[in-house]
């Protein structure tokens, strides 16, 4: 009789940027690892440090404008950023390798820069890989801790295992093709009890050429390596300690759910609450690899996990998230322009400049539809529809398009609202009691959601009524 050693489970841990902000941060996510290595395999995934991101993108935009001195006050940024993580975090052996690694990461921003310059012009492919150098030098460091710390730890360039397509900027994640070089590359590492730590936001195309996954990607490379390497949980460790019922900065009595479904979060994230980008979710749902949300600040916290289905809480109404900038757009035509051809085309107009709509109304019988869109959009959903429509408006087949600004959108969204009589009149009731003018409404297709269109200067008020109604 044999007795083999019980297979411990897998976590993939992604850390942000929040998360990884200092030397104290880094310190604080290499104890979090630390501390669950006796209970399971781990995967490290890291953005790049609070800030650097969207100091790197700048850089490279003055740079392509001919500003030289920009980007070299950057570069010195950079390098004081982590060498000063570097000196306050690993021993004098980790040092002597990791700072050369750190002046040549520094370097290849230096490189791309004066690229830039030089040509005035910055591609998004050159792009992809100047704003992703900030979490290869997360990764350079937090493995660099984690090796001073007494574990076996390297740093893995997810352009070693994420394969996407050529959509720079935004890139899509190929599924067998990233599993494929992901199961062998990382399983060879955790059998060996060596903690992967990989760098986030970034893959590559068959050929090799960096790609990044879009704002919010590290997220998604989180999810995409768990599903990859069919994780047991994913962590995402962030500076929340949850996902709440509501923005805390409007409700003060809005607490931690503890436990949210796929679908769930998909709906509040596109709202904007601060949970996921809906992409993150995907890689997980089809296998139902349970992602939980975590803050590094407060790791006692047990966050909200989000799965398949969520078994607590009431039927009905779970968390209430808003948009306050939005821009309420209605545009009205002839019976010679019936509903489905102005919806077409309205829509075609839409996705040409790629602006979401958050939430949509109609009257067929009058030929109307009415949209809301974020206030930042307005004015090339102006312009796309206005050539759009140029003929139609030039012999009024179609209205002049009107616009309402200083509007909010206020989603109240819950699994268990689907087939539960009343919550609509319920929201009705409790803004009325408030004196909140309900502008327009729409029911989600899916039934998880009902959206309020207010004026934004209500959204707080109208936030808490519905918030209190539902005793959330």
């Amino acid at each position: 009789m044999t007795s083999g050693k019980k297979k411990k489970p897998l976590l993939v841990m992604k850390f942000g940027g929040t998360s990884l902000g200092g030397a104290e941060r880094m310190q604080a996510a290499a104890e979090i690892v630390a501390s669950h290595t006796a209970q399971a395999a781990i995967v490290v995934v890291v953005s790049a440090m609070g800030g650097v991101t969207d100091m790197l993108i700048r850089a490279a935009n003055e740079a392509s404008h001919g500003d030289r001195g920009h980007w070299k006050s950057v570069r010195q940024s950079l390098a004081q950023r982590h060498r000063e993580v570097a000196d306050q975090t690993l021993s004098a052996g980790e040092q002597a390798a990791v700072l050369p690694r750190l002046a040549a990461q520094v370097t290849d921003f230096e490189n791309l820069c004066s690229g830039f310059s030089l040509v005035r012009e910055v591609t998004p492919r050159a792009m992809d890989t100047l704003s992703s150098l900030g979490e290869v030098m997360s990764a350079t460091l937090v493995s660099a801790i984690l090796r001073s710390r007494g574990f076996a730890a390297v740093a893995v360039d997810a352009t070693e295992l994420i394969v996407t397509d050529d959509e720079f900027g935004n890139a899509t994640p190929l599924v067998e093709e990233t599993r494929a070089r992901t199961q062998p590359r990382l399983s060879a590492l955790i059998e060996a009890g060596i903690i992967p730590v990989v760098t986030g936001f970034r893959g590559a195309t068959a050929e090799g050429l960096c790609t990044t996954l879009g704002r919010g990607g590290s997220d998604y490379s989180g999810t995409i390596i768990g599903a990859a390497l069919d994780a047991d949980e994913v962590w995402i460790w962030t500076d929340v300690d949850g996902v709440m019922t509501a923005d805390p900065r409007l409700v003060p009595s809005a607490h931690i759910i503890p436990e949210i479904s796929y679908r769930e979060s998909i709906e509040l994230s596109f709202f904007g609450a601060k949970v996921l980008h809906p992409k993150t979710i995907q890689p997980v749902m089809k296998k139902k690899i349970p992602v939980w949300i975590k803050n590094s600040f407060n790791p006692s916290c047990p966050g909200t996990k989000i799965g398949a289905s969520a078994s607590n809480g009431k039927p009905g109404v779970k968390a209430i998230t808003s948009v306050s900038d939005a821009d309420l757009v209605t545009i009205s035509g002839r019976e010679s322009l019936s509903f489905p051809r102005l919806a077409t085309r309205v829509f075609n107009g839409l996705h040409l400049e790629d602006v979401t709509t958050l939430m949509v109304t109609q009257s067929s019988a009058d030929n109307v539809l009415c949209f809301a869109i974020k206030h930042a959009d307005w004015g090339k959903v102006k312009s796309r529809l206005s050539k759009t429509f140029e003929l139609e408006l030039l012999h009024e087949y179609v209205g002049p398009l009107e616009c309402m600004s200083k509007i909010a959108i206020v989603v109240a969204v819950g699994e268990k609202m689907k087939g539960t009589p009343g919550l609509a009149g319920r929201a009705f009731g409790a803004l009325g009691k408030r004196g909140i003018n309900i502008i327009a409404i729409a029911q989600g297709s899916s039934e998880l959601s009902i959206s309020f269109a207010v004026r934004a200067s209500d959204v707080k008020e109208a936030v808490r009524a519905i918030h209190e109604e539902f005793q959330l």
